[in-house]
């Protein structure tokens, strides 16, 4: 595949600033995160890398009005986008709401990727071939969707339950999306890069820490491998028609049952169109 215009959200460290720096040599790279600064010295690295060119976008994935302002500035700039890369991702230790009223982990992992998408579609379908890549997780198989308390407003909530959640409803989503672009030439595939140490887990709990770090030190893997994962799926001419798969080290493998049952797909859908609507 050659590639031309890739964008990444969660751009400015982990696995996302990785696959940035390997994707970079001869593409287009649009970068977003929530920090200019952060955001200027990705830049600065995937240039270092050979980026035939570097654009910044700020966005805060916890405030849907960003995702939508966002969309409306790649959309203005009118260029293809040959690779969508959502990797924007976060953890809270404890329930919090997002400016919009939602569980915040719910939210950022999957509501603010799923709009962005959406949004973008057109865009993508312009663009084709083109290609999607969510990153997952293996957590999705913990995962269930009470829609009757997507957002745990009824108590239960623990932070890998949510996380679990998030993750499912991201593969749910990609299966589902693969299958309505079927043969228009965009290809949609969920990744767990592996066990990463990231950053994302220091809104952990204090008292998982330590345990947390001794995982960090003997079980995931470098950033810079789960980063290769992301670039494989955006890059490799093998996957050119592969699509609505999840995949585990490198190889595709089958997701929980909840996440191949197209009922929950419908709804879920339905429902998140529901909540990504403005309200204004």
């Amino acid at each position: 595949m050659s590639t031309r215009t890739v964008l990444i959200t969660g751009a400015t460290a982990g696995i996302g600033l990785e696959c940035a720096a390997q994707i970079a040599p001869g593409a287009h790279l649009v970068l977003v995160g929530r920090s200019e600064a952060k955001l200027a010295a990705a830049a600065d690295r995937v240039r270092a890398h050979g980026a035939a060119g570097v654009h910044t976008l700020t966005a805060d994935f916890a405030e849907l009005d960003s995702v939508r302002a966002l969309a409306a500035a790649v959309l203005d700039r009118g260029d293809p986008i040959d690779v969508l890369v959502n990797n924007a991702g976060a953890v809270f230790a404890a329930r919090t709401e997002t400016v919009d009223g939602y569980e915040a982990t719910f939210a950022v992992n999957h509501l603010a990727p799923y709009l962005l998408t959406e949004t973008l579609e057109p865009l993508l379908l312009a663009s084709a071939p083109a290609r999607v890549v969510i990153t997952a997780s293996t957590g999705h198989y913990r995962g269930d969707l009470d829609f009757d308390d997507l957002q745990y407003q009824r108590g239960g909530y623990s932070i890998m339950k949510a996380y679990a959640r998030s993750k499912l409803a991201n593969v749910i989503y990609a299966r589902s999306l693969a299958e309505e672009l079927a043969g228009a030439g965009v290809t949609v595939n969920a990744v767990h890069p592996g066990m990463v140490a990231t950053d994302i887990w220091d809104g952990a709990p204090r008292l998982a820490r330590p345990l947390l770090a001794l995982v960090k030190r003997f079980r995931m893997i470098s950033p810079e491998e789960g980063g290769h994962r992301l670039c494989t799926l955006a890059t490799d001419p093998a996957l050119a028609e592969t699509t609505g798969r999840y995949f585990e080290d490198g190889a595709v493998v089958e997701p929980s049952a909840v996440a191949r049952d197209l009922q929950v797909a419908r709804r879920l859908r339905r429902v998140s169109d529901e909540l990504v609507a403005p309200r204004h």
